[in-house]
């Protein structure tokens, strides 16, 4: 598969946070595989390993756990370009997310949002596709949140709080980065990423919309941003990610969410070399590894994760795909890392 592409903007007050934390970001740029003066240029789009990349180093090498948190603190709707224009007219919160999930492909090829209303609550998820199984997703997963969190405070009003923020990774040693950013509701090691708020600010009129400008900014946003060239095969990697905990990802309801019909989604795959069975089976690879090899949650829970209805059904797929069981492959990944522990510091060296 090509590699996914996302806007440059995406690495908007890189400088300044990693030059806060004592890095060099034109060394650890170029260590990325990123030139800087893609930094001059916030249209250009970049693979999304390299951003990954990038993002992670820089939190390891700083010993930042919130580098990500850092770098969306500062983020304006302005930063989305055309689209942050035409987000900013609408008349409610929700047009505005409408809006922003429609053009997300064309900023983010490896993310995804979904909305979900349920009683008197709004479940806004993100849902992101790893460029590389084994790289950590914290520093992406926390700037895009904290991003979201910022635009609906300018949409809203400065002082907005959600009543909760999920994330699927564990907690930090120090909570109160983002207790201070997102206010004390933030949960960690949960199901899902993403904001949970009350469905009365999803539909709070907008006082600053500008319909006529609003059509002046659409009319941009179609002449200027260039159509993403994102295939069937992305839509649906996209779409997967997002309905698989749920229990309902087959091809009909993925269909159903693109908006086409099952044959479409079917050809188009089988065009590209693929299959439904065989995307649900790679994201699910994917997942496993991040979740059995790099996480402590309990391994029923990772079956429902994957779209398992059963823990049985979970350790059967795992075993035809890596030979062992995910019990067995999590204790040979604790007593390696164990065993690395140990080991002294000049082991292994010539």
């Amino acid at each position: 598969m090509s590699s996914l592409l996302v806007r440059a903007a995406a690495l908007t007050n890189y400088s300044e946070v990693a030059r806060a934390a004592g890095l060099d970001p034109v060394r650890m740029m170029f260590d990325a595989g990123i030139s800087p003066s893609v930094l001059r240029e916030p249209d250009l789009m970049i693979p999304v390993e390299r951003y990954a990349r990038l993002l992670q180093d820089s939190a390891t090498r700083s010993g930042n756990e919130t580098f990500g948190l850092s770098m969306a603190e500062s983020r304006l709707l302005s930063n989305l370009g055309a689209v942050g224009m035409l987000i900013r007219d609408q008349e409610t919160l929700r047009d505005s997310l409408v809006m922003l999930m429609r053009y997300q492909p064309k900023m983010n090829a490896a993310q995804s949002l979904a909305i979900e209303e349920s009683g008197g609550r709004v479940i806004i998820r993100e849902a992101l596709i790893a460029g590389n199984a084994n790289q950590p997703m914290r520093q992406r997963i926390e700037l895009a949140l904290g991003v979201m969190v910022r635009l609906i405070r300018q949409l809203i009003r400065p002082d907005w709080q959600p009543q909760r923020v999920c994330f699927e990774h564990p907690a930090p040693r120090d909570l109160s980065a983002h207790q201070r950013f997102f206010g004390p509701h933030v949960e960690f090691d949960c199901d899902f990423n993403g904001i949970v708020f009350g469905k009365a600010d999803l539909d709070a009129r907008n006082p600053w919309a500008d319909p006529a400008m609003a059509r002046y900014a659409q009319q941009l946003v179609d002449e200027s941003v260039v159509p993403q060239q994102a295939t069937m095969l992305e839509d649906v990697r996209r779409t997967i990610l997002l309905l698989l905990p749920s229990g309902r990802c087959s091809v009909e309801q993925v269909a159903d969410t693109l908006g086409v019909v099952c044959r479409t989604v079917q050809r188009r795959l089988a065009d590209q070399g693929q299959s439904f069975s065989s995307v649900v089976n790679e994201i699910r690879m994917e997942l496993a590894t991040r979740y059995v090899t790099g996480s402590d949650r309990p391994l029923t829970e990772v079956a429902t994760l994957l779209g398992f209805s059963a823990p049985s059904g979970f350790s059967r797929w795992y075993h035809a795909q890596f030979g062992c069981s995910p019990k067995e492959s999590r204790t040979s990944t604790a007593s390696g890392a164990a065993h690395r522990q140990k080991a002294p510091s000049g082991a292994g060296t010539a």
